[in-house]
């Protein structure tokens, strides 16, 4: 297909720069300077993690919002589907994170529109690798976002997840990981009960249970909040689509957990 401006790709955000150049928001930044003060008070996402369990993988993330030491918001959410069978999970400045993980659905929905078919999962995180990469101008002025990327691969059968860094970098991972500022007591949790062959329940188990150890640990990661009843986003991907796992059901596991350490204690 070939539209107005002659552009005959399948990628949307080289479609809209193409028909709206003006509309390059990261371009835009690409002179500007960002106080300091200024862009500590921008709300940050903290703590999201990724796991591979035995049908798929786990995706989670608490729902605090900081800016610089104050509390932004309680009740962000941190993990998005993307489209069927994947899943961001988003940490660093929120404004920009959240709204890069919609771009990233348009972009996918677009490629199936144009091409008839899905894009496969290696191209999915190439795609956001070059979304990160095309958003340096705004990471060099404080408002960093630095996302996990995972889903289920239906070629090869597995759940798979990509790690990146803030100059579009990206690297899978076997197993698990984490990012954010509690994300480093997080995937100490992790490393002490992981196991690929988790069943769905106990891949619930370890996800809740490390986010709960990185908010003992660091203030910018939120743990449950039994008063306002938020607890984290759990979604899982395997074959079948996406499930997001109900509050019921994390209050359970939150509520076993917390049973289980007084007991040991």
């Amino acid at each position: 297909m070939v539209f107005r401006n002659g552009y005959s790709g399948s990628s949307f955000s080289e479609l809209l720069q193409a028909d709206y150049p003006q509309m390059d928001t990261a371009a835009s930044f690409k002179d500007l300077v960002i106080p300091k003060a200024e862009a500590e008070a921008i709300p940050h996402g903290t703590t999201v993690l990724a796991l591979r369990y035995a049908s798929g993988v786990v995706v989670a993330g608490d729902r605090l919002a900081t800016a610089g030491y104050q509390v932004a918001s309680r009740d962000v959410r941190k993990v998005y589907p993307v489209d069927s069978h994947s899943l961001i999970a988003i940490a660093g400045a929120a404004g920009p994170a959240i709204e890069m993980s919609r771009l990233m659905s348009v972009e996918l929905e677009h490629y199936e529109k144009i091409e008839g078919e899905q894009l496969e999962l290696d191209g999915k995180a190439n795609k956001l690798s070059s979304m990160i990469r095309a958003h340096m101008p705004m990471a060099m002025q404080g408002l960093t976002v630095v996302p996990i990327f995972a889903g289920f691969d239906r070629r090869r059968g597995i759940g798979r997840i990509w790690k990146f860094d803030v100059t579009g970098g990206r690297y899978e991972e076997a197993e698990f990981e984490t990012t954010g500022s509690g994300g480093i007591f997080a995937k100490d949790s992790l490393k002490k009960r992981y196991h690929r062959d988790a069943s769905r329940i106990e891949s619930i188990e370890m996800a809740i249970e490390a986010l709960t150890d990185a908010a003992d640990d660091d203030r910018g990661t939120g743990g449950v909040d039994l008063l306002r009843k938020i607890f984290p986003i759990v979604c899982m991907c395997s074959e079948k689509g996406i499930e997001e796992v109900p509050e019921q059901e994390v209050a359970e596991v939150y509520s076993a957990l917390m049973q289980r350490r007084q007991q040991e204690s």
